[in-house]
């Protein structure tokens, strides 16, 4: 899924339906999290879909991707499969972390997803890590970090930018400006009308893109990364954009109208605009859109399919991976588990 040809038709329709996944992943999620078959916590990315796959679209299989608490759109843009990023949400053994990340927690190294980060703006500097590592290896990719508006204010977001920018490294920073942090409007939050001026102040590009046009996405992040893989430093891009939802599910969103939410959804929608334009270029016909929007819930129907009869982890699990190589405590603790049931975590009190 990810390294979409944007220049091509075959490649246009990739980013809709890729679109369109999130969008539909989303709706599984929300309505599964309703019926508490979802456990934890969960926030939802609709309405952002266009930077998720925009963005990620724009990266090489071997480039790498850090990501916010609202990590599904970027899961599943750079290549994460539904059914396991779903498990994953269930909290099941064939999820992506076991079980144990949830959805605010998803790695995979494999498809160069460092982790979502639950921690407002540490996605920040474990993006600037990777960039370290690909700068000592001289190596051919780059790291893009996603973070949100209100993670901009804090310190070590600026840390981490300030870093890349002294040392030139090889990453993207990629601010989904959806106009609240959390439940505050933007600028009661922020001193400025955009936050891509502050790339100034380290010395490096600032790019201000629109967040709900998904080729505008891809054009602005392929040029940051052809920046970064060239040894001329990070690139800090603000797409511009809005979320349909709370700040996560459960949110009375009392800090904005349902007027204001409903305009969005009806004027500026990433994924019916963009589905105009193909149409209008005569490269999507309704039977096309209708066959893929099809397809997609096809893919999400198995996904929960799966998810519901994947395994639970076993107890003892919850140590695995902790320790690249186990202190003699968490075996001990392993064993009482395997014993007992895990009533207290192997204790043994």
């Amino acid at each position: 899924m990810p390294e979409i040809d944007i220049g091509s038709p075959d490649g246009r329709r990739e980013a809709l339906r890729t679109m369109l996944l999130v969008r539909e992943f989303e709706n599984r999620v929300r309505d599964r999290f309703a019926d508490n078959e979802i456990p934890g916590f969960v926030h939802l990315s609709q309405g952002q879909e266009a930077v998720a796959a925009g963005a990620c679209g724009a990266l090489a299989d071997d480039d790498y991707i850090t990501s916010t608490h609202r990590a599904h759109g970027h899961s599943l843009a750079k290549g994460l499969e539904p059914d396991r990023l779903l498990a994953e949400l269930y909290g099941k053994e064939a999820g992506y972390c076991g079980g144990r990340g949830g959805s605010m927690h998803v790695s995979d190294l494999e498809r160069g997803m460092l982790g979502a980060q639950p921690i407002v703006g540490a996605s920040v500097p474990l993006g600037t890590g990777a960039g370290i590592t690909a700068q000592l290896e001289d190596a051919d990719w780059c790291a893009v970090a996603f973070c949100g508006d209100g993670s901009v204010a804090a310190g070590q977001v600026h840390e981490g930018i300030n870093l890349a920018a002294t040392w030139e490294l090889p990453v993207v920073y990629v601010i989904e400006n959806n106009q609240y942090s959390e439940g505050m409007v933007f600028d009661e939050q922020h001193n400025v009308e955009d936050l891509a001026d502050m790339a100034a102040s380290y010395g490096i590009p600032g790019e201000i893109v629109d967040g709900q046009d998904v080729e505008a996405v891809h054009e602005t992040v392929s040029a940051a990364r052809e920046r970064a893989l060239a040894g001329e430093g990070p690139t800090l891009v603000e797409a511009k954009t809005y979320r349909y939802r709370g700040h996560f599910e459960g949110d009375e969103e009392p800090y904005r109208s349902q007027e204001e939410v409903e305009e969005w959804i009806a004027e500026r929608d990433p994924i019916e605009n963009y589905a105009e334009v193909l149409a209008e270029r005569g490269e999507l016909s309704i039977d096309e859109l209708e066959a893929m929007r099809a397809d997609v819930e096809a893919t999400m129907d198995a996904a929960v399919q799966f998810a519901r009869d994947a395994d639970e982890p076993a107890p003892e699990d919850a140590y695995d991976d902790v320790f690249v190589d186990p202190a003699p405590d968490v075996e001990r603790f392993r064993e009482r588990m395997e014993t007992d049931g895990g009533q207290d975590g192997g204790a043994g009190r």
